[in-house]
């Protein structure tokens, strides 16, 4: 009983003392001062990161919600790991076009290329994530070249894309935006799908049970896979986590953690 209590003290303490080695900046205007309100409210985001340490890899999160919804948050799951994480917000549609949204997408990256250095990251080391509507928003900005180019970044410098089942044909809502129905697919621009490429960044994507899922969403990216490696690409993987359905963004969350300390290690040792 004795050596399970001080076991239990002992690792309580060591959470403690790993808590203590992060610091979290939030609410960091990455379009910087602005007098727009709405800017003000929802372009933002948190950022966490080891203190003490220097040269680490970061990973920029993006919530999900159908483009129209939800807000920035920080997986315990992703905390504690020698990363940073940058969990920005967006602006939704309708309040603005979804061009926008992908654009306030871009610039949250462009403001961690930009600044990570001041808190000791390297931007060598920059990847980009996020689940649902910010798996496509990591999949657009990482793919199509030019969301980054307005800031510019260039989207190769992406260490990695890693998205967490995201629309790689046109977003639902880009759709809905120009009066086409929900179930008439479509890849035009405004589509992962239509930018495929050999030079891209590793492009990792994550999906739960193909039966489990939102309908089509393992199936559009398993075309997507077959596509990028159609394009010459040579380092483009799927997942398909089984058990799981849509909301497959926790239990996913320790790979992306595996992935993104991967191909550090495969940049640090080139």
């Amino acid at each position: 009983m004795k050596r399970i209590l001080y076991i239990f003290v002992l690792s309580f303490s060591l959470n403690l003392i790993a808590q203590g080695q992060y610091s979290i900046k939030e609410n960091i205007l990455y379009y910087g001062e602005t007098e727009d309100n709405y800017v003000k409210e929802r372009c933002t985001l948190d950022l966490y990161y080891p203190r003490d340490q220097k040269n680490f890899p970061t990973i920029v999160w993006f919530h999900g919600g159908g483009l129209k919804r939800g807000n920035k948050n920080i997986a315990e799951r992703l905390k504690n790991q020698g990363i940073a994480i940058v969990s920005a917000n967006y602006r939704f549609y309708p309040e603005v076009n979804t061009r926008q949204v992908i654009t306030d997408a871009a610039a949250a990256v462009a403001w961690t290329f930009k600044s990570i250095e001041k808190y000791g990251g390297d931007k060598n080391l920059i990847f980009v994530s996020g689940h649902s509507a910010g798996g496509y928003l990591t999949s657009m900005i990482g793919l199509d070249k030019s969301w980054l180019n307005k800031f510019e970044i260039d989207a190769n410098k992406i260490a990695g894309l890693i998205p967490f089942s995201g629309h790689t044909i046109t977003h639902f809502t880009v759709r809905e935006e120009m009066g086409i129905a929900e179930s008439q697919p479509i890849i035009d621009e405004m589509a992962p799908l239509f930018h495929v490429r050999d030079d891209a960044p590793p492009f990792i994507m994550i999906t739960g049970n193909r039966e489990l899922e939102l309908l089509g969403r393992y199936e559009e990216n398993a075309y997507m896979m077959r596509m990028m490696k159609v394009a010459g690409h040579k380092k483009t993987q799927l997942l398909e986590l089984d058990g799981y359905g849509h909301g497959m963004a926790e239990p996913a969350n320790p790979l992306l953690v595996k992935f993104v300390k991967e191909i550090t290690a495969n940049i640090i040792n080139k």
